[in-house]
């Protein structure tokens, strides 16, 4: 069984997004997953479509196509929190995206499999979170400075009560100080 037979016979159970392209970067088949998150006018005719007609992803670094990246590196990758977007839309998304590649006999490209994780709702609410900590680090900090600025008045307040109240003593006893 080749390579695109194992990955159809176990497709099924792959509740990801998921496809595969050809040495081209050409989607040659894709999993019912893949195919739901696309909008209807990106996803009619997807086989034979390049990757770059598809999705677009923030990968950074010297090579921004994750297939490409995998054949170079010659193993499975996986990336985690990468920016996407879908084509002709306007939402950005944040994916895991994991990549495996295809090569023939002579070491030679043949294509790769990308499994892609919609994580955007994780992200998002890591975002919130860190920016909660965040502030209620600033609050914390705002609330130190306050104590310590009021410590600071009533020792001073204190230090003036103390002063008078030995004022007072020595003039009760007659000395005026």
């Amino acid at each position: 069984m080749d390579i695109l037979g194992q990955i159809e016979a176990i497709e099924e159970v792959i509740i990801d997004p998921l496809f595969v392209v050809d040495a081209k970067r050409e989607i040659v088949h894709f999993n019912r997953a893949f195919y739901s998150m696309l909008p209807r006018g990106v996803a009619r005719g997807l086989k034979g479509k390049s990757i770059d007609d598809v999705l677009s992803l923030d990968l950074g670094g010297d090579e921004p196509c994750v297939v490409r990246r995998c054949w170079k590196a010659a193993k499975h990758l996986r990336l985690d929190e990468i920016g996407g977007k879908i084509q002709r839309t306007d939402k950005s998304l944040t994916f895991i995206v994991s990549a495996l590649p295809f090569f023939d006999e002579s070491g030679e490209p043949t294509g790769a499999a990308i499994a892609l994780r919609n994580v955007t709702d994780e992200a998002q609410v890591q975002v919130k979170y860190q920016d909660m900590l965040d502030n209620a680090k600033r609050e914390r900090e705002e609330l130190e400075h306050l104590i310590r600025s009021r410590t600071k008045d009533l020792l001073e307040s204190s230090q003036q009560l103390l002063a008078a109240q030995r004022e007072l003593l020595a003039f009760k006893r007659g000395r005026i100080v």
